[in-house]
């Protein structure tokens, strides 16, 4: 049966939710998708009298949560608090009751999607959680729908502009990490603590959700190896540009060999492909699959345009299923099969290695005998001309492709060498993609 009128409630009316907000008060998207009417019916938030971007209807304001949770006539809950305390609550309340549930809830979709996905099933309605992953970038239904044929072999991206951010400022303008990290807060593009971002969590909580939409299997946060940019060097960018690389902090998954591979971590990529050129705030997905090949997605990860665009979209396909009858129908994640999750130690990749060495001769012959005695193939080795006037030398190697675990043996053993000045730096470079 179908319904003429589809009401939502909004709890949580930060930046994000006054972005949706505004979008279902004027209405002016939904109408060119929608053949019934789709009604903004309450708003709960602590702050109904604060100022916000757009003026809102005082009226549809409530402090109480449960004004929306208990409302019958209400369809679709939109839970934008955040966080994995009260949201969680809020959206296993709204399950519980039969409410279809959009969020924009990254965090508690990585610690307890799976359980939340049952709770759905279980009362068939539908959660929807598309703005999770690189705000406006549809990803997650281009995966869903777009690459439905596609068996996909890896997915890669950059998808915290934050850090994206901070590391176009460090190489264009050659800034020092704590500048740029300070003048990306000046832009608005990082937290007055940007610690979550900055170590990799908000990178984690997102390939947690491309692994499970692209592979069908459920990786747990804690089984992915996470390093952020947090304490990155100015040099290390410099050195990698001379190299043929850009850094990026990638956020990267892959099948191989029937298990998979999947890390987060500030990564030298080549800087001629698409994913090098992704500057600024911006996100981008790269994702290889069978038979369509490699797809890009690019665009805002984050803000209110961005964010407020991906959960309106997601408001109105609920709500095309409520109206067309067939709510609760598709599965949140396909967790169709258990996949063996690599340990980083065990992956093999090639590495960038940097040291602050004394100037004298015999150096780079006692660095490349460490990697020598453990078999660690060496590709390149610079002395880079940018430190020639001070009393040190910069040296990098780029290893070629080995395990993990004899990298850092090596590293242990290359740290306790007197002729370095500082202890060695490691970075991943891109392979097998």
């Amino acid at each position: 049966m179908t319904k003429n009128c589809i009401n939502v409630g909004l709890i949580g009316c930060g930046v994000v939710g006054t972005g949706v907000a505004n979008n279902l008060v004027n209405g002016t998207a939904q109408k060119r998708h929608l053949p019934c009417e789709l009604k903004l019916k309450r708003i709960a938030d602590l702050y109904p009298y604060k100022e916000r971007a757009y003026k809102l209807p005082l009226d549809l304001f409530t402090t109480n949560a449960d004004d929306i949770l208990n409302d019958p006539e209400i369809d679709i809950v939109v839970e934008l608090i955040g966080g994995c305390g009260i949201a969680r609550q809020v959206i296993t309340k709204a399950l519980e009751n039969k409410k279809n549930v959009v969020t924009a809830n990254k965090a508690l979709l990585a610690e307890y999607g799976p359980k939340l996905a049952a709770l759905a099933k279980e009362n068939g309605v539908d959660l929807y959680y598309e703005a999770a992953v690189c705000g406006g970038i549809p990803v997650i239904k281009a995966v869903r729908e777009g690459l439905a044929a596609d068996t996909i072999k890896s997915v890669r991206g950059i998808v915290n502009g934050t850090c994206n951010y901070i590391l176009t400022r460090m190489g264009k303008d050659q800034m020092a990490f704590d500048d740029a990290v300070k003048a990306a807060q000046q832009n608005g593009y990082a937290e007055a603590d940007p610690t979550f971002d900055l170590i990799g969590k908000d990178s984690l909580h997102k390939i947690v959700l491309l692994c499970a939409n692209c592979f069908g299997s459920w990786v747990k946060p804690e089984n992915i190896s996470t390093e952020g940019i947090m304490g990155l060097d100015q040099i290390d960018i410099r050195c990698a540009y001379e190299l043929g690389y850009a850094i990026k902090l990638l956020a990267w998954a892959k099948e191989k060999d029937g298990k998979l591979e999947c890390m987060v971590a500030p990564t030298l990529i080549d800087k001629s492909s698409m994913l090098a050129k992704v500057s600024d705030a911006y996100n981008a997905v790269e994702i290889n699959g069978s038979p369509i090949g490699r797809t890009v997605y690019y665009g805002e990860g984050a803000g209110m345009d961005a964010t407020s665009s991906a959960v309106t979209a997601d408001i109105i396909d609920i709500a095309r299923n409520i109206y067309s009858g067939s709510v609760g129908r598709l599965p949140v994640f396909a967790l169709d099969k258990e996949i063996e999750v690599v340990p980083a130690p065990d992956m093999e990749m090639r590495y960038y290695l940097r040291w602050k060495t004394d100037d004298k001769p015999g150096v780079i012959a006692a660095l490349s005998n460490v990697l020598t005695e453990r078999n660690i193939g060496i590709s390149s080795v610079i002395l880079h001309e940018f430190a020639k006037a001070q009393p040190y030398s910069i040296v990098t190697f780029m290893t070629r492709e080995t395990k993990e675990a004899k990298i850092k043996d090596a590293i242990s053993e290359l740290d306790k060498l007197g002729c370095i000045q500082s202890k060695t730096v490691m970075l991943r470079v891109e392979s097998g993609f």
